[in-house]
């Protein structure tokens, strides 16, 4: 369980780009460290490398947003991530992360290209979600985050189509990943998916963390709201491209 030189260097860039997405962009970038780092190591070890650095960061964020985020948007979704958490955790390891992997790629593949091309309008499907859209999205949100740490691209589905203010829309998925992957560490652990190993590469990648949350928080001040949902929907659709080619490489 190692990196060379270009794995380093790769796992830097890709904490770093988790840094600035979950603090700027709502997380629709932070899905790509897992796959970027299973090029060297098996996804299940980047998943356990991942782990204590996504608290890590969720942390440091949490205090630049602290009570901003929509309380009826997080009293809705943390019970359904945690139902989906738990049933993450009980088919770890047996339900191919390929499969997963493919699913949630399609699901922001196909969210992307609706905001870009208002395919729901199209189809005179309007209208914010309700209270069983976000339970839905809360549940596979809390399993994929579970699988592959690929939980933001259905919470963005969900959240992009609130009207939420972006300092708002940013603040509420800081709240609900801090809470996510703050609980993932209990099945993490249990599965015996932390190793001496794994707990050192996240530590001498932790310092790269705090810059991507300062350069996040940067660019969300000068970003105006129209632009932002136009990069929020872009980063998107990039993940969900990157991990329909997972699934099918």
């Amino acid at each position: 369980m190692t990196f060379d030189t270009t794995g380093w260097i790769v796992a830097g860039i890709a904490v770093l780009l988790t840094g600035i997405s979950k603090s700027g962009l709502g997380g629709a970038f932070g899905g790509l460290a897992v796959p970027f780092m299973s090029l060297w190591i098996t996804p299940a070890q980047a998943a356990a490398v991942m782990l204590p650095l996504l608290v890590f960061i969720d942390w440091i964020g949490i205090r630049a947003y602290w009570r901003k985020w929509s309380n009826e948007e997080i009293r809705l979704l943390l019970p359904a991530a945690a139902l989906g958490t738990l049933v993450g955790a009980a088919v770890f390891g047996w339900m191919p992360e390929k499969a997963v992997k493919g699913c949630v790629g399609a699901i922001a593949v196909l969210f992307a290209f609706d905001r870009i091309f208002g395919l729901r309008a199209r189809l005179k499907l309007s209208g914010p979600p309700g209270t069983a859209a976000g339970l839905f999205w809360g549940a596979v949100s809390g399993f994929t985050s579970t699988i592959a740490h690929a939980g933001s691209p259905p919470l963005l589905v969900y959240l992009l189509n609130r009207g939420l203010a972006k300092d708002t829309f940013v603040a509420t998925t800081v709240i609900y990943f801090t809470a996510v992957n703050a609980v993932k560490i209990v099945p993490y652990a249990v599965l015996g998916l932390f190793s001496w190993e794994s707990l050192k590469m996240s530590l001498l990648l932790a310092p790269v963390a705090p810059v991507g949350v300062w350069l996040g928080l940067k660019a969300l001040k000068r970003v105006p709201e129209r632009a932002f949902y136009v990069a929020a929907t872009a980063m998107l659709g990039v993940s969900g491209v990157k991990l329909l080619w997972d699934a099918f490489a």
